[in-house]
């Protein structure tokens, strides 16, 4: 069943969801909101999914990156994003631990909830994760590159915060603009372009 996917606005969207336990998370309610999850990330489509754009504040998302996703993308971009499939799997609860290497680095980024619009985003480069997997088992994420990014992005939404809170402001745009005069340039050339 595919869900509505609520926009920027949706006093949801800024509140601090729910943590869930491990007994909630192994009934038969959130493993039946986890395959509507799925399939409405899929049908977006998207890499990522969190609870609270569709309308519920749980500590709940749901990632995938799927290798089709990539069929649109220069093998150049996928290697300067250090981007690889990712299987689905769920994540609750989450805590990111540390940012192992201390480096940041900036995309282009854009959100189910904000249709039609891309902006860069700083994101740290590769992150520790510790959180709860759908049969509510503790689990650590260790992730890089895009992955890394979802994560962090998806996390953000559980905490009651956009993309556009973390953004380069200068850089907000049309997704037909951003095709016309950012995609596929080098992002130290958008931010001198930018004057940001």
């Amino acid at each position: 069943m595919l869900l509505p996917i609520v926009h920027a606005g949706e006093p949801v969207l800024r509140q601090q969801a729910r943590a869930l336990s491990p007994q909630e998370i192994r009934s038969k309610e959130i493993q039946k909101l986890i395959g509507h999850m799925r399939e409405t990330m899929r049908g977006a489509p998207g890499v990522g999914l969190a609870a609270p754009q569709i309308g519920l504040s749980l500590q709940l998302a749901v990632i995938e990156d799927r290798k089709e996703y990539h069929k649109e993308v220069s093998a150049e971009q996928l290697a300067l994003r250090e981007r690889r499939p990712v299987p689905f799997h769920v994540v609750i609860n989450p805590r990111i631990q540390s940012a192992h290497d201390g480096q940041t680095v900036e995309f282009f980024e854009g959100c189910l909830s904000l249709p039609g619009f891309f902006a860069l985003v700083p994101r740290s480069h590769s992150v520790r994760v510790e959180c709860l997997d759908h049969r509510g088992k503790s689990k650590t994420i260790e992730a890089s590159g895009w992955y890394a990014r979802i994560l962090q992005h998806e996390i953000d939404h559980l905490g009651g915060h956009l993309y556009i809170d973390r953004m380069r402001s200068r850089s907000f745009s049309s997704i037909q603009n951003w095709e016309k005069f950012w995609k596929g340039k080098p992002i130290a050339e958008v931010r001198s372009e930018l004057g940001s």
